[in-house]
């Protein structure tokens, strides 16, 4: 085999193991709850209501790249989770930074920060990631004192990256999660008027699934 030839296969596999050491470490930090959910193992049985070229178009990932939001709807157990997930696996393929937390998480995590005083720290950290995911919003609630927090999260998160965001509630019922309709419509201004929808149907997916085992 000739000198460049041998080089160049080299060179190929020095670039592919350092994109794969990228992505794997993107991976670690998104903690993505299903850190096995691709795009290419969509479930596109009618039932599911899931656009195909919806799909494939938003796997190209301009909407991230413009900064815009992916708002995911749909009764439990149609697959919302994961699908955020196999979104943010394409990120961290594409090597945007991802950060994936459930609301009731996230909530946890903001009232212990206000009450040792890294709120600040943790308020930058969320602010700062080019692809925040929040999954569940609207699940156990959303106190009071924490919507003007998260207000204030999205706000800036929204000049530096992409929003995905999944609920069993449709959009226009978030004014009755919040509480109070100011923060609510503050947060509907910043997140719903620049975002993708996907609303999933059909029977719970973890059912299909013990049926098939049963």
């Amino acid at each position: 085999m000739p000198f460049e030839q041998r080089l160049g296969l080299l060179l190929d596999e020095e670039l592919s193991s350092r994109d794969n050491r990228r992505i794997s470490r993107l991976l670690k930090q998104a903690k993505l709850r299903y850190n096995q959910a691709v795009l290419e193992d969509v479930d596109y049985r009618s039932s599911r209501g899931l656009d195909r070229l919806q799909i494939q178009t938003l796997a190209g990932g301009e909407w991230m790249r413009q900064k815009q939001n992916l708002i995911l709807t749909g009764p439990t157990g149609t697959g919302k989770s994961w699908l955020a997930c196999a979104f943010g696996q394409q990120a961290c393929r594409q090597s945007i930074a991802t950060y994936y937390t459930t609301a009731t998480r996230l909530f946890e995590d903001l009232s212990v920060s206000q009450a040792d005083g890294t709120l600040p720290r943790k308020r930058r950290q969320l602010s700062r990631m080019p692809l925040l995911i929040i999954d569940d919003l609207g699940i156990g609630g959303i106190d009071l004192q924490l919507g003007p927090i998260l207000l204030d999260i999205l706000d800036q998160q929204s000049m530096e990256g992409a929003l995905i965001i999944t609920s069993q509630y449709p959009p226009e019922k978030w004014y009755d999660l919040f509480g109070d309709p100011t923060v609510a419509d503050a947060i509907l201004d910043r997140v719903v008027h620049r975002a993708h929808a996907i609303s999933l149907k059909g029977e719970s997916m973890r059912k299909l699934k013990s049926k098939k085992i049963s």
